[in-house]
């Protein structure tokens, strides 16, 4: 395991939740623009604390999208201010906390807080481990052709390159395939 569990959960939020921008969606459409949506996402990944599920909520996860897409865009160094400011704008105030049978673990920011509030200051604390740990090149967008989608390279060696939300690496392993069969004489 490259990070630590609850890293590793924040930052499979953080690629979800920036991969229903448009423009890393492989379809081009926007994928968060409900309530069942969010509803969805926050169960999928166990957002706890307040929720209002009005449309002034769902507005404000969809208006931090883009600034955590930033964090793809950056490296290890630009990336660390783009952090400390997410930390500072959420008044994040890292505590340990036990809850719904989850071990010791870290929230940064109140319950009470607004969702996208909690959602940027914990996915800003899990990049704070991607830096320390200097694993910042695990930080990718999709190498496919057709593809913009982010993800973080979990694996053992680093050598994923495309993104799991369009088959992309199956795609493009049938694109190699049919290309160098085009070019075998027969």
């Amino acid at each position: 395991m490259v990070f630590i569990r609850d890293t590793e959960l924040v930052l499979r939020a953080a690629v979800e939740l920036v991969n229903t921008l448009p423009h890393t969606e492989v379809s081009g459409v926007d994928t968060l623009v409900d309530a069942s949506d969010l509803e969805a996402f926050t169960g999928r990944h166990g957002y706890t604390g307040s929720r209002t599920r009005d449309a002034r909520e769902l507005a404000d996860v969809r208006g931090i999208r883009p600034r955590i897409l930033e964090l793809w865009s950056a490296d290890r160094d630009a990336a660390a201010p783009l952090v400390n400011a997410m930390l500072a704008d959420g008044r994040a105030l890292p505590q340990l906390v036990r809850h719904d049978g989850l071990d010791w673990h870290i929230h940064a920011s109140d319950p009470a807080d607004p969702l996208a509030t909690r959602i940027l200051v914990e996915t800003a604390l899990a990049f704070v481990d991607v830096i320390r740990a200097d694993e910042y090149d695990r930080v990718r967008v999709c190498d496919a052709d057709d593809c913009n989608g982010v993800y973080v390279d979990f694996s053992k060696n680093g050598s994923k390159r495309y993104c799991d939300a369009g088959n992309c690496g199956n795609r493009m392993n049938v694109n190699a395939y049919r290309k160098r069969k085009a070019h075998t004489p027969s």
